[in-house]
């Protein structure tokens, strides 16, 4: 499929440490290798901290964690989904960031 951003939904939220929050839930038809470009500061978030992803092994249901292959530049978060070979599944992914 390639970069799927425009077919995420994004949820974003400032914590009670001050800490950003963003959630980005993938449509079930993500593969694996397509990637999400995040420009980190539309969210408030200059320096990233930590990301976490988890794929729908049933849509709605069963949830596994899987690490997806990630990299920044000029402030950008190129998230790769990978950890399995598993297509047309959702994964959401929850990034945090100051």
């Amino acid at each position: 499929m390639g970069e799927i951003f425009s077919d995420c939904t994004t949820y974003n939220s400032t914590l009670s440490s001050g800490m950003k929050e963003l959630i980005i839930d993938t449509p079930t038809s993500a593969d694996t290798d397509d990637t999400i470009d995040v420009t980190l500061k539309d969210f408030g978030i200059t320096t990233l901290k930590t990301i976490f992803g988890v794929k729908q092994a049933t849509d709605g249901s069963v949830v596994a964690t899987e690490a997806p292959t990630t990299s920044v530049s000029s402030g950008v978060l190129t998230i790769t989904i990978g950890g399995s070979a598993v297509n047309n599944t959702r994964r959401i992914y929850t990034i945090r960031g100051i």
